[in-house]
This record gives C-alpha cells, sequence and structure tokens, in this order.
C-alpha cells in the first residue's frame, strides 16, 4: 500500500527545491500549487471569473488580480477556496489513484496550507520544511512584486512554523542549504523505507 508523505511548510522556507530532491530519487510528487496554476489556465478560469469578474485576462486567470481581490479578504478567499479546492483535491486522487496502480512504495503530497487545511489526516506522516525566520524573509521579499504589506497578509494565514514543526514526523531546514537537505531527505527515505500506508480507498475522481 502506498505510503503518503505529506510535504508542507510556510512561504519561503524552501518546499519547492525539497519536493524536487524527492523528484531527483524518483519519488512521484503532487504539487497543489502547481494544480492551481494549471486550473487557471483551464476548469477554473469560468467559475473564479464569474465569482471574481476582471481577474480574467486572454483567457487564463491573472493571479495577481485575483491576488488583489482576495488578499486580507476572509470572506472573498473563502469563496475562492470553495471552487479551487474540489477541483485541487480531484486531482490529488487521480494522482494517488495512479501511484497505488503503479505501485508506488511512496508519493510525496506538496500542499503550503496543509495544516491549516486540514489535511494532515489525508496522510501518513508529515514532513515540515523549516527555516529561521530571517532566511524566510530575505527569501520571500527578494522575489518581484513581494511587499513588506503582502507578506504579512500571507502569513496571517499560515500556522506559525513552531506550530508546524510541533506536529510534524519530519522536520528538512533549508537554511544550510542544498546538500545538507538532499542529506536529509535521503535520511527520511531510509527511515520510511518499506513501510506501508494505512488503507484507503481508491477513489476515482469526478471530472465532470
Amino acid at each position: 500500500m502506498t505510503f503518503i508523505l505529506g510535504l508542507t511548510g510556510s512561504i519561503g522556507m524552501g518546499k519547492s527545491t525539497t519536493s524536487g530532491l524527492f523528484r531527483e530519487r524518483g519519488i512521484p510528487v503532487h504539487d497543489a500549487d502547481a494544480s492551481v496554476h494549471a486550473l487557471y489556465r483551464g476548469r477554473a478560469v469560468g467559475p473564479v471569473g464569474e465569482a471574481f469578474p476582471g481577474v480574467v485576462r486572454d483567457g487564463v486567470v491573472d493571479r495577481q488580480n485575483l491576488s488583489a481581490a482576495v488578499l486580507g479578504k476572509p470572506e472573498a478567499l473563502r469563496r475562492l477556496e470553495a471552487i479551487i479546492h474540489p477541483l485541487v483535491r480531484a486531482e490529488e486522487e487521480a494522482f494517488l489513484l495512479r501511484c497505488r496502480e503503479a505501485g508506488a512504495e511512496l508519493a510525496v503530497l506538496d500542499v503550503p496550507l496543509l495544516f491549516e487545511a486540514g489535511g494532515e489526516g489525508r496522510c501518513d506522516a508529515v514532513l515540515v520544511v523549516s527555516a529561521p525566520p530571517e532566511v524566510q524573509r530575505q527569501r520571500v521579499l527578494a522575489r518581484p512584486e513581494m511587499t513588506e504589506a503582502r507578506l504579512a497578509a500571507i502569513l496571517a494565514r499560515q500556522m506559525p512554523d513552531a506550530e508546524k514543526r510541533r506536529r510534524a514526523h519530519f522536520i528538512v531546514d533549508t537554511a544550510r542549504g542544498v546538500l545538507a537537505a538532499r542529506r536529509q531527505v535521503g535520511s527520511i527515505l531510509s527511515v520510511l523505507a518499506g513501510r506501508p500506508g494505512q488503507a484507503r480507498p481508491n477513489r476515482a475522481p469526478n471530472h465532470a
């Protein structure tokens, strides 16, 4: 039975780099963020455009305009999540079904808000990617279009890193560089080798 490892972490912690290290080892990874971006170019365009007039440009959801429409607006954010979350879950379930059918021993679910959305129950264990606050802040503020106010709004939505670390089964500290992170991932894979996942129903997602 495929062991499901949830991978999560706050903004700027090095989550994408860490998920890439699992891919290097041939481990299948489902990237929830990438799934959302694909949906903004496909199935989500119609419902998101209807709910948030003006955010669709040239047939795709303009993520910058959408962010401006929901950031700091809890009701608008809940409306968006009600559209996107079921679509992302369907993609995730299809991914896990493919992993089980292929006999994969381990699959990784890369979900930024795994704890915040109560998604840890879908996983056999959770890995939290972390770094010191000053490293996180430096990384995030170096991004284009990022501001102090926007960072504060994003962090307000996310569970504090200390709490995520407390709940984690595994932690990867990315402050020491990629080589150190790669060694940490290797150690985690050694611990998980041969561990079966919980039996879960193979639900075929509805793409209608």
